[in-house]
């Protein structure tokens, strides 16, 4: 008896307690992020596509076509893609959004051996991006990146 009430107790925490918990605006975010974030290093460019507005315009002068060439030139010159973002910092007003966040991206060129230790392509960058619910679903209508200490690595250009 007291064996069967301890496996009802440990069912209970570990598939029925998860299920309690609602995903909130701030999770859909963080969702998209992490979206673009896989999509990258798989090289799939619509699925990136998909999760900005049409709308997308940025203070760098890029919009969704732009964005659309980038990431095409950005692929077809690195073979192998990474991208690394530890935390993300999240803020939802209405139907605004706004994630901060740092991200490591490498890249290696074809040809370049897998035992390289530093990339071809290294740097960290700074992101701010805007998003905006339209549909039920979270579009990024902006962002801002820089990169961040911008020194060569390892002594290279």
């Amino acid at each position: 008896m007291r064996r069967t009430v301890i496996i009802w107790f440990l069912f209970g925490v570990f598939v029925l307690l998860p299920a309690c918990h609602r995903e909130t605006e701030e999770d859909r975010v963080h969702k998209v992020i992490g979206t673009v974030q896989t999509a990258a290093e798989e090289k799939k460019i619509m699925t990136i596509l998909d999760q900005l507005s049409r709308t997308y315009r940025d203070p760098q002068g890029y919009d969704y076509e732009g964005i659309k060439g980038l990431l095409a030139f950005y692929f077809y010159r690195h073979q192998k893609i990474h991208v690394y973002v530890p935390s993300q910092d999240v803020t939802v007003t209405g139907d605004g959004a706004t994630a901060s966040f740092e991200a490591v991206l490498t890249g290696a060129a074809p040809g370049e051996s897998a035992g390289t230790v530093l990339p071809g392509a290294f740097g960290v960058y700074r992101f701010n991006v805007d998003l905006r619910k339209a549909e039920g679903r979270w579009k990024v209508t902006s962002a801002k990146w820089e990169r961040i200490g911008d020194q060569a690595v390892g002594g290279a250009q």
